[in-house]
């Protein structure tokens, strides 16, 4: 959900010229996920959230929060509260900023809160993964990826006190091989050869996208489609820790988890 701020009406100081696509610098690969620093350029001002050339900075999206951290520019240090956007990425730094086009910023991320989602969207391919091949092809069709507690919503399943418990089971084992997480560029024939285009959600993804950033876990242990903050290997993600399951109607149940040094 988004964080109560004091710029609800963003009433632009400069004007767009067609829009200033940012660069995801945490895109380039899974180890630039561990980046937590780098220099940017103010492409575009708002009332108290600015655009830059490129950032670190992950945006709200694909069932993942963003990140928070800190800029520093010309008029001193700012925290960022909340980063939105797709090809434009607005970083919200409050009222007061001073920040003008051009202005050259060096931006810190918060690396607790990174490394929290990193593991934590991981557990949710793994666990996404075992249960479409342990329960009939039950998909995965909402996640929300948060620091502490995080969820996954699968169709159709029901699950019984036992599924739950060989599930978690399953993924700790795996967790254990300490197996190596990749990506790398695909275009959708080259997945939907490897994976069912069910399991991947392909029909969910615009058409017009041809290549797709994959994250591969292991030997195709899985693959799928993803523009979030990924570990390098499942031994980083640690236990993880079954908090809950709970109906969400026609078909669809809903389960909880944590991981070990979290808090629930």
């Amino acid at each position: 959900k988004p964080t109560d701020n004091r710029c609800s009406n963003y009433r632009r100081k400069t004007p767009l010229r067609g829009g200033h696509i940012t660069e995801k610098l945490y895109l380039r690969s899974i180890e630039s996920g561990y980046h937590q620093h780098f220099n940017a350029t103010v492409t575009e001002v708002e009332e108290c959230r600015i655009v830059l050339d490129q950032t670190l900075f992950y945006p709200l999206g694909g069932g993942q929060n963003w990140d928070t951290g800190s800029l520093n520019g010309p008029n001193g240090m700012l925290k960022v509260s909340e980063v939105r956007g797709r090809d434009e990425v607005y970083h919200t730094v409050g009222e007061g900023h001073q920040l003008e086009v051009g202005d050259e910023v060096s931006g810190t991320i918060d690396w607790q809160r990174r490394h929290a989602h990193m593991r934590m969207h991981t557990a949710q391919h793994l666990v996404s993964g075992l249960v479409y091949e342990m329960f009939d092809g039950a998909r995965t069709v909402g996640n929300q990826i948060n620091t502490n507690r995080s969820r996954i919503d699968f169709n159709p399943i029901k699950f019984t006190d036992e599924m739950i418990e060989d599930l978690f089971h399953r993924a700790n084992e795996i967790t254990e091989s300490d197996l190596p997480v990749t990506d790398c560029i695909m275009t959708r024939e080259e997945i939907n050869a490897i994976m069912p285009p069910d399991r991947t959600n392909m029909s969910l993804l615009p058409i017009s996208v041809k290549q797709l950033r994959v994250v591969r876990i292991g030997d195709n242990l899985d693959l799928c489609p993803c523009a979030g903050t990924h570990v390098r290997a499942l031994g980083e993600i640690g236990d993880l820790e079954f908090l809950g399951r709970k109906n969400k109607g026609k078909g669809t149940t809903r389960v909880s988890y944590t991981l070990d040094g979290c808090e629930s």
